[in-house]
C-alpha cells in the first residue's frame, strides 16, 4: 500500500489549508484512514479517523475546526484544516489500517506551518 499526501504548506494564523491522501488501493480495502501530526522534538500525536463505515473522530484540539472526509472513487482522504493555529504547525502523516490482518501503513508526511 502506497500513500502519497499533498496539500502542506506555509499559512497565517486563521487561514485554511486541506490536506489529501491518495491511495494505491481501494479504500474498501482500508479499515480505518486517519491523520497523525508530529511537531519538532514531540511525539506523532493522532489528528483525526474516518472508519469503512464513515464514523469519523477528533483529538480534541482540533473539533471544530478540522474536518476528515474521504472520495471512494479517488481513493483519497482529505483533512480541511479552518482557523489553523501556530500551534497546528507539525508535519502531518496520513495512516491506513488496511486488510483483514490490519496492516498500518505511513504517508511520506506533509509539513504544515502556520505563523502568527
Amino acid at each position: 500500500v502506497q500513500l502519497v499526501e499533498s496539500g502542506g504548506g506555509l499559512v497565517q494564523a486563521g487561514g485554511s489549508l486541506r490536506l489529501s491522501c491518495a491511495a494505491s488501493v481501494t479504500i474498501f480495502s482500508i479499515n480505518t484512514m486517519g491523520w497523525y501530526r508530529q511537531a519538532p522534538g514531540k511525539q506523532r500525536d493522532l489528528v483525526a479517523t474516518i472508519t469503512r463505515g464513515g464514523f469519523s473522530s477528533y483529538a480534541d484540539s482540533v473539533k471544530g475546526r478540522f474536518t476528515i472526509s474521504r472520495d471512494s472513487a479517488k481513493n483519497t482522504v482529505y483533512l480541511q484544516m479552518n482557523s489553523l493555529k501556530p500551534e497546528d504547525t507539525a508535519v502531518y502523516y496520513c495512516w491506513v489500517d488496511y486488510g483483514p490482518s490490519g496492516t498500518g501503513y505511513w504517508g511520506q508526511g506533509t509539513q504544515v506551518t502556520v505563523s502568527s
